[in-house]
């Protein structure tokens, strides 16, 4: 036991290690352009709060546009304000403090309290610590007493140069992270499935099937990571001249992560079924619970399951799927065909075991399921994204108000003269 749970933690190290390398190289990323941005960011608005004699040392505002530039076009304008006021805040107080007291212990821990209540009070949310971040770092340069505007005005100035920069050079999608998380999703999945079917062909007790039970509930984690990456993608796009590549991705990203969602729902309920029929024998007769016969059928359907989700795996990219010529109707075939020996291997009597006959019926259904949202996971919809109708209604308010801009200006429709 202790041998196999040190392979697994072996093998899931050695997965980790894959994930990051793939992370750091994506496929259809240009390598280095954030970390590009984020230094011409930095370098442009320290030369211009420099050009307009700020201060002698205007760290905040490349502080301010190292901020921004991380962001989306729609955080950029949604959250702007807040880290705008969150910012000025902690320079004002900084200002205060500097006018009546120095830099010491107690005036730090004083100030700190300070700034975190009027960031509770101005309702910043997440950006509540970057008013003593800021205090702190204009107590620290000093002179905050006599360049109060200075320091707004570096701050204003940062922040726009990171809206420009994110604006002007390959506004940031995350389309990539996105497919990429999705495939990793699939991919840990198909390895949990065939652990699965190896385990049914080895000894079998009830501290494995807990043990299998508990492994497919983690996946849960890798979904959340899956759905939090593809909420990026969608928010990306919004605001965003590049946008139409990831409204064209997202149908396909979305459905496959729901198919796969609820496929990781039943497989972690087939696991259920099997931990649950251990408990219906003596536990010393656990390998018992299930005929050899019926487990290795069972795992025949989880060896054909693992492959049909390495192929899912290339549909976010589009590399495989219904799209791409993927033979969808073979690989449910498959399964089907598995699924009808394992029926057959356990097909009991209802009146002489109805216990087998009812969790038996359960680990059919989780089957089932699992077929089904596979094939969902193989078939992505060639429809398009359907936006936000407040963010459509904003773009159609905005398009008229340029229409009839354009309209009334010398030598247009309705210009007189």
């Amino acid at each position: 036991m202790r041998g196999d749970w040190l392979r697994r933690t072996a093998a899931g190290a050695r997965e980790r290690v894959r994930a990051d390398v793939r992370r750091l190289v994506r496929r259809g990323r240009t390598p280095g352009l954030r970390t590009a941005k984020t230094v011409l960011a930095a370098v442009v608005s320290f030369a211009v709060a420099e050009g307009l004699h700020t201060s002698s040392s205007p760290v905040l505002a490349p502080l301010t546009a190292l901020l921004v530039v991380q962001l989306t076009m729609y955080e950029t304008l949604a959250h702007g304000r807040e880290r705008i006021v969150s910012v000025v805040a902690g320079v004002l107080l900084a200002a205060v403090f500097a006018s009546f007291v120095g830099l010491s212990w107690w005036s730090l821990g004083l100030i700190v309290l300070v700034s975190i209540v009027a960031g509770r009070l101005l309702r910043l949310g997440p950006h509540l610590l970057e008013v003593p971040i800021s205090a702190m770092l204009v107590l620290a340069v000093g002179g905050a007493e006599h360049a109060v505007l200075s320091r707004v005005e570096e701050t204003l100035v940062g922040a726009a140069v990171g809206v420009l920069v994110n604006l002007l050079i390959a506004p940031p999608l995350y389309v990539q992270p996105a497919s990429d998380a999705i495939a990793e999703l699939a991919e840990q999945m198909a390895r949990t499935s065939a652990d699965l079917a190896t385990a049914l062909r080895g000894p079998w007790s009830r501290g494995t099937a807990e043990t299998q039970l508990a492994i497919t509930r983690e996946l849960g984690e890798d979904v959340a990571r899956a759905d939090r990456h593809l909420g990026r993608t969608e928010e990306s796009a919004r605001l965003n001249p590049r946008g139409r590549l990831a409204r064209q991705a997202e149908p396909r990203l979305r459905s496959t992560l729901t198919a796969l969602e609820h496929a990781q729902v039943g497989l972690r309920n087939l696991a259920r079924a099997l931990l649950d029929r251990t408990f219906f024998v003596p536990e010393e007769l656990s390998d018992a619970a299930y005929p050899p016969g019926a487990r290795e059928a069972l795992a025949d359907v989880l060896d054909e399951l693992a492959g049909t989700l390495r192929e899912a795996a290339g549909v976010p990219s589009g590399a495989t799927g219904a799209s791409a010529g993927t033979d969808v109707g073979g690989a449910v075939r498959g399964l089907e065909d598995r699924r009808r020996v394992l029926a057959e291997r356990l097909l009991v009597d209802p009146l002489t075991d109805p216990a087998a006959w009812a969790q038996h019926g359960a680990l059919l259904d989780a089957v089932d399921r699992l077929r089904v949202e596979v094939e969902s996971a193989l078939r992505p919809p060639d429809v398009a994204w359907r936006r936000d109708p407040l963010a459509e209604l904003h773009d159609r308010t905005v398009r008229r108000a340029l229409r009839a801009a354009r309209d009334r200006r010398p030598g247009g429709r309705n210009a007189h003269g």
